[in-house]
């Protein structure tokens, strides 16, 4: 072991036992009388950027529809509604909740980007997101756009990767700190809006270790030891394919330099998150893929690595779906395909090469894996 792995084990091994001092005995988190809800197995749907141009928001849930998926998933930052403390602007909201009822789709919103008026921790760029300065203002926000959206939202996403310390406002990730966010948004939501579902945040795939990142498995255990068990409705991952396709399992793929040498760069490392589930008695519930697609980037050196050609991205996600089906029902959930870009992305956004269209407007212009999607026997 080199001396730079002992560091970060020794690291990750006392935030652990920081974890298990912190949290709650098994009495004192007894399981909220909520109803466990079902959805079907999988759920297709694809996230989509509807907030700032109704006409093409227009276009984009047109084109979910239109390909038989019956989800969407869409930020809803809490920056951008909450202007000041009480003081909202839901003109954005409003329209996109309105517009994915009008289609007849199921509403996943995220739920994350705490205001500038309640931060934490420092940030140059003004644009980072992390836990907010007081827990209490988050929660009456959660409280406040579940009553607001009663009855039309489907599902809400409780936070973005928060093992990784950029989505913590650059503070190393604390699962303890999460599970209190997670569990103050959880009650609140279900205070006011029970049928509405709660999805743990999805979690980053990674295998950089401690105080830049927590592994996804190693997140999810702590989250478990923190108490976390009885407020999610669905747990959050993340499965990007990287660039071995769909079947492939964890152990082949930690068997190939060429793919990647880790578990976690296959998309079925799912599976390894399931099985933490179970372990922890939580087989009942449902996975929610918050993220999952292939990129198909020649320009970013952090993505090249693994980038496939537009042909076989959609090859692997129709195969992801049909091996998701065939093999992980029931407790399968909704599965979120990348993305329905926004419109003014260009080729140095890593983000342009996950798309399923090109992003333009007023011309609609599909990739491959839009269109195999689309023709995909759902």
């Amino acid at each position: 072991m080199t001396r730079r792995t002992f560091l970060s084990t020794l690291a990750l091994s006392l935030l652990l036992a920081g974890c298990a001092a912190l949290m709650p005995s098994p009495l004192a988190v007894a399981p909220l009388p909520y109803p466990r809800a079902r959805v079907e197995s999988p759920g297709y749907g694809m996230e989509a950027y509807l907030w700032w141009k109704p006409e093409i928001a227009t276009r984009d849930l047109g084109l979910i529809r239109s390909a038989g998926f019956g989800w969407v998933k869409q930020t809803f930052a809490w920056r951008d509604i909450e202007l000041r403390k009480g003081k909202y602007d839901w003109s954005h909201a409003d329209t996109v909740v309105a517009l994915t009822q009008h289609f007849g789709l199921k509403l996943l919103v995220r739920l994350d980007r705490d205001p500038y008026w309640d931060r934490s921790y420092q940030d140059a760029s003004g644009i980072a997101t992390g836990p907010p300065k007081h827990l209490r203002n988050f929660t009456n926000f959660c409280a406040v756009i579940a009553a607001r959206y009663r009855g039309k939202v489907a599902a809400y996403q409780v936070w973005n990767e928060p093992n990784l310390a950029r989505e913590w406002g650059g503070k190393p990730p604390d699962p303890v700190e999460y599970v209190a966010l997670l569990r103050g948004c959880y009650l609140a939501i279900k205070s006011a809006d029970p049928s509405a579902l709660v999805i743990s945040a999805g979690l980053a795939p990674t295998g950089n270790g401690y105080p830049d990142a927590m592994p996804d498995t190693q997140y999810l255990e702590a989250m478990y030891r923190a108490g976390a068990q009885p407020y999610f409705d669905l747990l959050g991952v993340h499965a990007p394919g990287f660039k071995a396709p769909p079947e492939m399992s964890p152990d082949e793929v930690a068997h190939s330099p060429a793919l990647g040498g880790q578990r976690f760069f296959a998309f079925r490392a799912v599976e390894d998150l399931r099985a933490i589930m179970v372990r922890h008695g939580d087989a009942d519930k449902q996975v929610a893929i918050l993220e999952f697609g292939w990129t198909t980037d020649p320009i970013h050196k952090t993505y090249a690595w693994f980038a496939v050609d537009e042909k076989t991205k959609a090859d692997y996600m129709v195969r992801a779906y049909q091996y998701a089906k065939a093999h992980w029902r029931p407790w399968i959930g909704p599965m979120i395909a990348l993305s329905l870009p926004e419109y003014d992305w260009k080729p140095d956004n890593e983000q342009y090469w996950w798309a399923l269209i090109d992003p333009s407007y007023p011309k609609t212009v599909t990739r491959p894996a839009y269109d195999a999607l689309k023709n995909m026997p759902k």
